[in-house]
């Protein structure tokens, strides 16, 4: 892969891995001029984003002592995305392709391959196969752009921008072709524009957001949405950071991973020696704020592990959470476990409990996923993609890239 020629002097510890450069920084691209001109007369200003490729994170560990390589084949062979053609939920594709990328590819033909997890989610014809004619689509025209049906409704995404995050951590490009109703020669980037004007601050969930826009964006760092108000990633980070971690989805763990995410971000942004990306992503006063928040996090999952490895779905509760254990189901543990395991990855060492609990919350994890029945697991899915994705990086890979390689290994042994 190759990185923005406008960032070079990466920190090795600190890699963003891009896929592709573009031109400069200055000017609106074609596509998102278009999108603007198509979305009803340019009324409304395109955020500027000059690269055809999203940001990569890359981890930062490789300890086989957290997982083996036979462990993580048995994992990841078990959160392969094998998902019924009919009615094929939405949030389960985006689960499973920010986990395996656009690029997996699978020699069982009834595993989804990447690319075809893409084109469910950005295929309207895709779709209706799925989910027939009655049930309202899931890429919805909007005012600039094309947004996404999400809540609890049959055949739409669950999370608000989740399907934008999940996209983007997959490595989409931004001229990727999107076929919506009413919306010809649409591509990728209109999902993206649409977004970002359409973003607000007292929303529930700002976690798929703030992911999103950190990954497309930098070293751009603020915007006008649609109703004219300014935002930028220290609003994003601070309202991240306020409220209390029971309020947050997926017992607060997806703000902490997004907070991390904006970290790194910055810090390569600092430390790149690019004067348009000198300032961070972050202002000096919210990026202490967010180290702290998340020294907070590391405090709390330091005194709240069980012994056996877990961390309750309370886990912001710290040391009362093992003093007195709530009845909660055991899903809730393998969220709490699975997605604390998955931002440590790339999260610094300062930011670590000691590693001995993290090896342990990693044993705990791989032996609930592979005591898992298919049909249990398939049920429970998006829990345990976390799991998948957040142990290939503790091996410093990712799911993809590893099952081609251990694919690649089991063919030549059978050959033997």
């Amino acid at each position: 892969m190759k990185t923005r020629n406008a960032w070079g002097g990466f920190l090795a510890v600190q890699v963003i891995v891009l896929a592709g450069v573009a031109a400069s920084w200055g000017v609106v691209s074609s596509e998102t001029r278009e999108t603007v001109r198509n979305a009803g007369g340019g009324k409304r200003a395109a955020v500027p984003i000059e690269f055809d490729e999203p940001l990569r994170i890359e981890p930062l560990y490789d300890d086989p002592q957290v997982v083996s390589d036979e462990e993580l084949a048995a994992v990841l062979a078990k959160v392969r995305p094998k998902f019924p053609q009919e009615r094929r939920r939405p949030n389960f594709v985006e689960h499973a392709l920010r986990t395996w990328g656009v690029d997996a590819e699978f020699s069982d033909p009834d595993v989804m391959s990447g690319i075809e997890m893409r084109d469910f989610l950005i295929d309207h014809g895709q779709f209706v196969a799925s989910w027939g004619k009655k049930t309202p689509a899931l890429l919805q025209s909007g005012e600039a752009g094309i947004s996404i049906r999400w809540g609890k409704q049959p055949g739409a995404s669950v999370h608000h921008d989740h399907l934008l995050a999940s996209l983007s951590e997959a490595g989409i490009s931004r001229k990727q072709r999107v076929y919506a109703i009413g919306r010809r020669g649409a591509t990728f980037d209109s999902i993206l524009q649409q977004a970002l004007l359409d973003v607000r601050l007292d929303e529930k969930e700002v976690e798929w957001s703030a992911m999103a826009f950190a990954l497309w964006l930098p070293p751009q760092k603020d915007w006008t949405t649609a109703d004219g108000r300014a935002m930028s990633f220290d609003l994003l980070a601070k309202r991240l950071i306020r409220g209390h971690g029971r309020f947050g989805v997926c017992s607060g763990t997806h703000r902490v991973y997004s907070l991390m995410l904006l970290a790194r971000i910055d810090e390569v942004m600092r430390s790149s020696g690019d004067k348009k990306a000198a300032g961070g992503l972050l202002s000096d006063a919210v990026l202490v704020d967010v180290y702290d928040h998340l020294a907070s996090v590391r405090d709390l999952i330091s005194v709240s592990q069980f012994d056996d490895g877990s961390w309750p779905g309370n886990w912001y509760d710290g040391a009362e959470a093992v003093d007195f254990p709530t009845d909660e189901e055991p899903y809730k543990k393998v969220i709490a476990t699975g997605h604390h395991l998955e931002w440590l990855a790339i999260a610094p060492e300062s930011l670590h409990p000691p590693r001995e609990q993290i090896r342990k919350a990693a044993k705990w994890i791989i032996q609930a996923t592979l005591e898992q029945s298919d049909e249990s697991l398939r049920k429970r899915y998006t829990f345990y993609s976390h799991v998948g994705n957040a142990l290939a990086l503790w091996r410093k890979t990712h799911p993809a890239d590893f099952w081609k390689k251990h694919q690649a290994e089991q063919a030549a042994s059978s050959n033997e």
